[in-house]
Formats: C-alpha cells, structure tokens, sequence
C-alpha cells in the first residue's frame, strides 16, 4: 500500500484540513500519514481562530516521520506560519526527490480568516520549484502572482507567472470562485516549453449550499494518484472526478457548510 504523507492544519469538523485529507487518502486505497501545522478553533460556518504548531516541534514531526516510513506522496496544505514553512522545507530537503509533493497555497479560509501570514508567502513559493503541482485557487493565483483571474486569459497570465518567475513545474488554477462553468487550468512545462489546457468543468449544486473542503480534497486526491504512479495529467483528471462525486453526494453536518460525500465506488 502507497503512503501519502499530509502536511495540513486540524480541522476539528473534519470537513478539511488534515483529518479530511487522511479520510480522502484512505477512500482512494493508500495509507495516510499526517502532520499538522496548526489548531484551528472552527465550526461549520467559519475559523474563529488559529494556533499554530510550534515550528521545532513540526520539524521533528517531519523528521521522525520521513526516517520511518517510505513515503510515496506528500501533500502541502495550511502551514500557518513563515517559520513553519521553513522548517517544513528544512525537512522535506531530506526526502527523495524523486517523491512527488502536491502544494495547496492555503492562504485564507472560505470567511476571510487569514491562514498563512504575509511574510510567509515569500518561502512558500519558494518551495513550488520541488512540487510536481501547486493548486491555486482563483483568489489565490491572482494574490501570488498579481495577474487578474477574471478572465481566462489572465488566467493564463498567472499560470506563466507561476511557470516562469515562481519557477513551479505545474500548476492547476482551479476555476470554482468563477461564475458560470468552474473550468480549470492545467500549465506545465515540457523541457523548454510551458504547456495549457483548459479543464472543462460543470457546475454541481449542492441541497446544502456553499460546500467546504473542496481544495483539500482535490489536491489530496492528486497526491494519491500521483503516488499509485499516475502521470501528473492523469492523476489531476481521476482528483477532478474524485471531487465532482464528492460534491453529488454533499451532506450538512452542522449548520453552516456542506461537505463532501463519498459512496464506495469513489
């Protein structure tokens, strides 16, 4: 079995952050590992506040972790801090780089609540050189690149900002912050050459309004595929339908956001 390896914040709701992406880990047949960045005090309606992990201690996690279990995936999401973010770069200097890690630049939560601080943006990016993939979503390629994501030509302004001058080897902008269909774009570089392709997408509404946990998922369910083997293409298209059941199937919890649902045949 294929060990995927989750660096995220605690979700108490289980809905995102780390408890959600080990349940999507488990669901897609691998085992999962987790470290967490960050405490969050979160209902389903919003983050009340964040505490952060003590930076040495998320270094040692990820020491201890990473010399005992041969990883097969690493997934980035919430990191909270700037020096969490650098110690997470201390320690994943000593895996293989032949492992492929999958980055969700969480910079905010859904309400507005601030999940990474300012100073923090700067090294974050300066780990997408090490990442198969970095999965922005529109409000988030437009603050790290600075391009406007209202069209799809500014899309594809950002993706080149993220291929060339943050130097990531791919990125998928995902398109659910759009309104119409939520198409997303895939860019990568081919040797010398950066590649596009726009991802046609359907809009799934859900009985229970807004839905949490989508990004989690996504780019947790990627780093799955990437460390059952599949190529980067493929494993983001079986993480885009991985989702799109998630959100046919939603289900209400608590009283504000919907969560993903998935059957046994997801």
């Amino acid at each position: 079995m294929q060990t995927v390896l989750t660096i995220a914040g605690s979700d108490p709701t289980g809905g995102a952050g780390l408890q959600a992406d080990l349940q999507v880990i488990r669901h897609l047949g691998c085992h999962g590992a987790g470290v967490l960045s960050a405490l969050t005090v979160q209902d389903t309606a919003k983050v009340h506040s964040v505490l952060p992990v003590f930076p040495s201690v998320v270094l040692d996690q990820l020491r201890t972790v990473l010399r005992d279990l041969r990883v097969d995936a690493v997934k980035i999401g919430m990191l909270a801090t700037d020096d969490v973010v650098r110690n997470v770069i201390l320690a994943l200097a000593e895996l293989d780089p032949s492992v492929p890690i999958v980055i969700d630049p969480v910079l905010q939560a859904s309400d507005g609540k601030p999940l990474l601080e300012r100073r923090a943006w700067a090294a974050l990016t300066g780990l997408f050189a090490r990442a198969a993939l970095v999965t922005p979503n529109l409000p988030e390629a437009e603050s790290l690149t600075g391009c406007s994501t209202a069209s799809r030509a500014g899309c594809e302004d950002a993706a080149g900002v993220f291929l060339s001058e943050l130097a990531a080897n791919a990125v998928l902008i995902k398109g659910g912050h759009r309104e119409g269909n939520p198409d997303d774009l895939l860019a990568w570089r081919d040797g010398e050459k950066e590649r596009l392709e726009w991802l046609e997408g359907t809009r799934i509404s859900s009985a229970g309004g807004p839905v949490h946990g989508t990004g989690c998922a996504l780019s947790t369910s990627i780093a799955a595929g990437l460390a059952r083997g599949l190529e980067l293409r493929e494993a983001v298209a079986a993480g885009r339908r991985f989702v799109a059941r998630g959100l046919a199937n939603t289900h209400s919890p608590g009283r504000g956001a919907a969560f993903l649902g998935f059957d046994e045949g997801a």
